[in-house]
């Protein structure tokens, strides 16, 4: 197949054919599901009137009330926790109010902040201010921590009925009853404050640019019902930091920032899709949109040409900055890891799109030592 002919089909695909590509395996599931579930019987124990978990625990011969109710906080802390979460150990030790708050703000899963943080210090690093103004990376990397939490907690509140209906997400604090909307809402102030101090650090253009972020991260939760391509209105919004970090250090916007953007934005809308890939099956039946459908088939093509559209915006601002080929050659690590992405993900394996996501913080961490190295003067 062409190339032209793979692009026309990510563009522009039947939605009859996406939905019945992914919802006849997730109709299956459910069948099996609902076949496999069991209903509490006679010599079910229940505590306080209610059964464990979504099938009931069988009486056990010498096991007592004290034995059932261990046996219930742990099926129910392990329920609370997301399966993509990356610190269930620390966070399911926490009580289960600060539980709450920590998986509402994604506390367990630092990969979000690694990917919100990056674009900054790729910012900062381009115009020359990695070495000189290290404070503001460590300024910006604690407003991506406190601001996508921020981010998370109103994503949450705003998609709590769409939560409760996928897999994945129906364990959410918000959705399974852990955190209510009210103590919601104030742990969102909460982080928007973290945020505002971080604000006050900035001169003012940075800090203008960094405002200017607020109304397409409100607008992101609802992208996914009115777009089939939330995912590049989420690389708008991840990619902000880039703004902030070189107006901050360079005191004005520029052409090689507008290209670090680009990339950025790119860069996302690949790695979000294969994110995308484990919500499949969930998204198709309950009518939520996603780029991991739109492209079907041609996912791995499709984001093969983001990261391509991403590394050569990436040239070209380095390119601006240092007109040099082997400064340019500074993002053969990048481009050699993107492409280990693309060949070894295997669409239908959440797991394996998961690692493939997961991996793209040391991507990050390439691309800012390629702008280390060119950027910053000796």
């Amino acid at each position: 197949m062409s190339l032209r002919t793979t692009i026309q089909t990510i563009i522009s695909p039947s939605a009859a054919a996406i939905t019945a590509t992914v919802t006849a395996p997730a109709t299956r599931m459910i069948a099996q599901n609902s076949a496999s579930t069991k209903r509490p019987t006679a010599t079910d124990r229940p505590i306080n009137g209610k059964y464990f978990g979504q099938a009931s625990y069988p009486l056990v011969p010498g096991m007592g009330l004290r034995a059932y109710r261990c046996v219930h906080r742990r099926s129910r802390m392990q329920s609370e926790i997301v399966p993509d979460s990356e610190h269930s150990g620390i966070v399911g030790a926490l009580p289960p109010r600060l539980r709450g708050l920590a998986l509402l703000a994604r506390f367990d899963r630092p990969i979000g902040w690694w990917l919100l943080f990056w674009p900054g210090a790729w910012g900062v690093a381009l115009a020359g201010g990695a070495v000189a103004r290290w404070d503001l990376i460590v300024w910006i990397l604690t407003g991506s921590i406190a601001m996508r939490g921020a981010g998370c907690v109103y994503n949450d509140i705003v998609d709590r009925d769409l939560d409760a209906q996928v897999a994945r997400t129906r364990a959410r604090p918000i959705p399974s009853g852990l955190v209510s909307i009210r103590l919601a809402w104030i742990w969102l102030v909460a982080l928007c404050l973290v945020g505002l101090v971080v604000l006050l650090q900035l001169h003012v253009l940075a800090a203008i640019v960094a405002v200017a972020s607020l109304a397409p991260v409100a607008a992101y939760p609802f992208m996914k019902r009115i777009t089939w391509w939330p995912q590049a209105w989420l690389g708008l919004v991840f990619s902000w930091a880039a703004l902030v970090g070189w107006s901050e250090v360079a005191g004005a916007l520029g052409w090689p920032m507008w290209l670090l953007y680009a990339g950025s934005v790119a860069w996302v809308i690949g790695y979000d899709t294969i994110y995308a890939l484990q919500d499949r099956e969930d998204d198709a039946l309950i009518g939520v949109r996603s780029s991991a459908l739109r492209m079907g088939a041609h996912v791995k093509g499709g984001t093969a040409i983001f990261y391509a559209v991403a590394l050569i915006c990436w040239a070209g601002a380095i390119w601006l900055v240092h007109r040099d080929v082997l400064a340019v050659g500074a993002l053969i690590p990048v481009a050699l890891h993107l492409g280990w992405q693309v060949a070894t993900l295997v669409p239908d394996d959440g797991a394996n799109a998961l690692a493939r996501f997961r991996s793209n913080r040391f991507a990050g961490l390439l691309i800012f030592l390629a702008c280390l190295v060119v950027a910053t003067p000796l």
